[in-house]
C-alpha cells in the first residue's frame, strides 16, 4: 500500500494505517525529520493513548496506556543504539511478547530481533510538506 499526505492530513493516514496493517508490530523506516514520530503520535491518539507522546530517544522505550489503565502500546527509539545486542539488554524479547502495539523507530539498529510478523511502514520525505509512505 502506498500514500501520499501531507502533515495536515497524519490523523486520516493513522486510522487508515490502524485498519489496514496485518500485525500490531510496526517499524518505521525513514530519515531523520521524515515523521516517524508525528504518525506514531497519530497513531497513538487514534488508540485513545492518555499519556503524552514523544520520541523515546534517550530513554529507548515509552509505554503508553488507555484510559482505564490498560497497556496500549510500546514505542521504541533504536537511534541510540551502538549495537544490537544492546536492545537485549534492556528486555526486547518480553516487550515482544505483549499483545499490544509495538511501535519502533529506526528498526534498522536491531535487524535480527525483528519479529517476523514486523510490518514496515518505509516514509519518505517528497517535499517540505508531503510524505509517501510504503507498507
Amino acid at each position: 500500500m502506498t500514500i501520499i499526505y501531507s502533515e495536515d492530513q497524519v490523523a486520516e493516514v493513522a486510522e487508515e494505517i490502524l485498519r489496514n496493517v496485518p500485525s500490531k508490530v510496526l517499524a518505521f523506516y525513514g530519515e531523520m525529520g521524515a515523521g516517524k514520530t508525528t504518525l506514531i503520535k497519530a497513531l497513538a491518539e487514534k488508540l485513545e493513548v492518555v499519556d503524552t507522546t514523544n520520541s523515546p530517544t534517550f530513554g529507548i522505550v515509552n509505554e503508553y496506556e488507555g484510559e482505564n489503565g490498560e497497556l496500549v502500546a510500546y514505542h521504541f527509539d533504536f537511534y541510540r543504539l551502538n549495537d544490537e545486542n544492546e536492545a537485549l539488554d534492556f528486555g526486547l524479547e518480553d516487550y515482544f511478547n505483549k499483545d499490544v502495539y509495538i511501535f519502533m523507530e529506526w528498526p534498522e539498529k536491531i535487524p535480527s530481533y525483528l519479529p517476523e510478523n514486523t510490518t514496515n511502514i518505509k516514509i519518505e520525505i517528497l517535499n517540505a510538506v508531503n510524505r509517501k509512505i510504503e507498507i
